[in-house]
């Protein structure tokens, strides 16, 4: 798979996780927070933030439907009243990508309908976002991809037909460069919901970069993505969890984010190459594994026996595996306690 670039980051199978924090609603609806978590993303060392650009009225109607679910996050509430609960004012996003680009992130958004693209296009959008609930909207996806931006797209709550027709639909018309994101779309996720073992098969599959869209808490879940091939993780992100907002229960905090940065980078160096032998790290530890040496004063002519003959660190001595052949030899001189076995040594 080829890598691609994305303002100065380069995202790719070779390259490290490009990690993006998610803001959502957790700005509960004040561009000074707003500010701050795009500050403090930058600061815990994030790639990317990324908003949703939508607004009540392009996401559904008044009175359409309440959320009956009682284990859902969001119970009792209107779906309506959500979206404007959780929505990102458009006049925000300008003064936000231009802070995010003061700290050298990639400020990029989920559009969730054609007039949020068109809106888009106009702040310079370097990247698009398919949310999960859109990877169908066949229209939408056309739109996206005749932009000619390299589109990340998440995979949740859709079946394989659903996806291949999505990401055919990408390829026909304009879209070159695709992240799929595994993506488990409940709020929050559990590890046992999670499947991060589709990651290396999507990969294979569909023949892109692959990473996760993560809704479960804390980052084992990333890091291990990671491990299996993800190069690209998104994770919710807030200031505090206890501030409350829309997504809050689920988000990462700062010094969370830090550390997903740090350990899912730590992950991909890790991964390395199938390697045998001794690495050129390790010739100085070579010296400390277990040889041969005399266990007791010996005499010249002496026998050698399990009480005087010992298999200790360090390596100077005769290798391990000559132990039971030397047994009953006789010693060729006298031998302080603590001499390293040599032939020479032996009659």
């Amino acid at each position: 798979m080829k890598s691609f670039k994305v303002g100065n980051k380069i995202i790719g199978d070779q390259h490290k996780p490009f990690i993006i924090a998610e803001m959502s609603g957790n700005h509960n609806q004040s561009l000074d927070r707003a500010m701050e978590i795009v500050d403090a993303a930058a600061k815990a060392g994030a790639d990317a933030i990324k908003l949703q650009t939508y607004t009540a009225d392009t996401m559904t109607i008044k009175g359409a439907h309440t959320i009956e679910d009682k284990n859902s996050l969001w119970y009792g509430k209107e779906l309506h009243d959500l979206y404007k609960l959780a929505y990102t004012p458009w006049e925000w996003h300008q003064p936000l990508f231009e802070r995010a680009k003061e700290h050298g992130m990639i400020p990029f958004s989920s559009p969730f309908d054609a007039s949020a693209v068109d809106f888009l296009e106009e702040l310079g959008m370097e990247i698009y976002k398919i949310a999960s609930f859109e990877n169908t909207d066949i229209p939408l996806i056309k739109k996206i991809a005749a932009t000619g931006k390299p589109v990340i797209m998440s995979t949740g709550v859709s079946r394989l037909d659903q996806l291949a027709e999505a990401v055919q639909t990408l390829r026909n018309n304009g879209c070159e460069d695709i992240v799929l994101l595994k993506c488990t779309s409940t709020y929050p996720a559990s590890p046992q919901n999670t499947n991060l073992a589709t990651i290396p098969h999507l990969k294979q599959l569909f023949n892109c970069t692959v990473g996760l869209s993560d809704h479960t808490m804390g980052i084992g879940a990333p890091v291990a993505a990671v491990a299996l091939g993800a190069r690209v993780i998104e994770k919710h992100f807030t200031l505090s969890r206890a501030d409350g907002g829309v997504d809050a229960a689920f988000s990462l905090e700062p010094a969370e984010l830090e550390a997903l940065v740090i350990e899912t980078e730590r992950a991909f160096e890790a991964i390395g190459e199938i390697q045998y032998g001794i690495q050129k790290a390790e010739e100085k530890s070579v010296f400390y594994k277990r040889s041969l040496y005399v266990g007791q004063d010996i005499k010249k002519g002496e026998i050698f026996t399990e009480k005087n003959l010992r298999v200790i660190r360090p390596g100077d001595g005769l290798a391990p595996k000559y132990f039971e052949l030397i047994l009953g030899k006789s010693a060729k001189s006298d031998m302080k306690s603590g001499t390293p076995l040599q032939w020479d040594h032996v009659l």
